[in-house]
């Protein structure tokens, strides 16, 4: 039972004594200097919404016009075309030379590395205008015997390789590179005994690669694969240089018709972040799938994910 409290004696520090103000204050300090930095913050940003929504130069009603028209729609599509396609075998290639990398060969190890040293040590412009001028080393692509022998099929290199086609040979295969170090981050993440007990038990490397290895990998690729993915969006505007008929390169083409540059380009801006953001919440529930029953979180929440992808991407390629 609590003691009786005596008659004059002070009343106990409760939560709305001295000892709770005290512990109030030492919860929640002061901070002039954030709350000085957030007005100032809040302050520059509302000026600059209004600067640009004013802003008679920047023709919104071109913004609007353009948005949804036919010819951006179709660079839109080109873009998502690409950025697919691109992704999906540079996934393929990165696996593939992930696993020669890995491998007990010494020539199969030597060839990855000459390839990933050679496809990320230039830079992706470069790569993508030299596929764009193959037809100047190559001037026809055919099939038959190698060394110098008879031909059997041939086509000129002009026909084959478009500006579409280049554009994909550059990306992906530069993204190829990139993804073979994912990737084999990920294998070599998968504690050796695991590898050491399943083999124990009769299974064959394939299988334990299979079974074993790449579903505990895929925790750890999944998420700089997600990111790699929607860097590969804002990537694909280097394929404007060679014509690639995506969604620069179209409001390009009609910028230079009609004098509106920068209302094109925020049009392109606009499609390019309702991609990436729409990217950004796919990856967030990706990755969250793929950390189940592995006693970890998925960083951050969806907001800040998707915050974080918005901004520029300053890996050199």
């Amino acid at each position: 039972m609590n003691a009786p409290v005596e008659a004059g004696s002070p009343a106990p520090a409760g939560p709305d004594g001295p000892a709770g103000e005290l512990t109030n204050r030492i919860s929640h300090p002061l901070r002039p200097g954030r709350w000085l930095a957030a007005g100032v913050t809040a302050l520059i940003l509302a000026w600059l919404t209004w600067s640009v929504a004013v802003n008679p130069n920047l023709h919104w009603d071109i913004v609007v016009e353009y948005q949804f028209d036919r010819v951006i729609l179709q660079g839109l599509w080109v873009t998502i075309q690409l950025t697919v396609a691109s992704m999906v075998i540079g996934v393929v290639l990165g696996v593939v030379v992930a696993l020669m990398q890995v491998s007990d060969s010494r020539v199969l190890r030597t060839g990855a590395v000459a390839y990933v040293w050679f496809f990320r040590g230039t830079p992706l412009l470069v790569q993508l205008i030299f596929w764009f001028n193959i037809a100047l080393i190559f001037p026809e692509i055919g099939l038959g015997v190698p060394f110098g022998g008879p031909k059997l099929v041939t086509w000129e290199t002009n026909a084959l390789v478009t500006g579409f086609v280049a554009a994909l040979l550059g990306l992906s295969i530069n993204e190829g590179a990139y993804m073979s170090e994912i990737v084999r981050a990920g294998l070599r993440s998968v504690d050796p005994g695991q590898q050491e007990a399943a083999a124990s038990l009769g299974m064959s490397r394939a299988k334990i690669m299979r079974r074993v290895v790449l579903p505990q990998a895929m925790r750890i690729i999944v998420p700089p694969t997600g990111n790699q993915f929607i860097s590969m969006l804002k990537t694909t505007s280097l394929v404007s240089v060679i014509a690639g008929a995506d969604l620069l390169t179209v409001a390009q083409r009609l910028y230079l018709t009609n004098f509106e540059v920068i209302a094109l380009l925020i049009v392109a801006s606009i499609w390019y972040l309702v991609l990436t953001t729409v990217a950004s919440v796919g990856q967030y529930f990706l990755e969250r799938r793929f950390s189940r029953g592995f006693g970890t979180t998925v960083p951050g929440n969806l907001r800040g994910r998707v915050a974080r992808n918005l901004r520029f991407s300053g890996s050199a390629r």
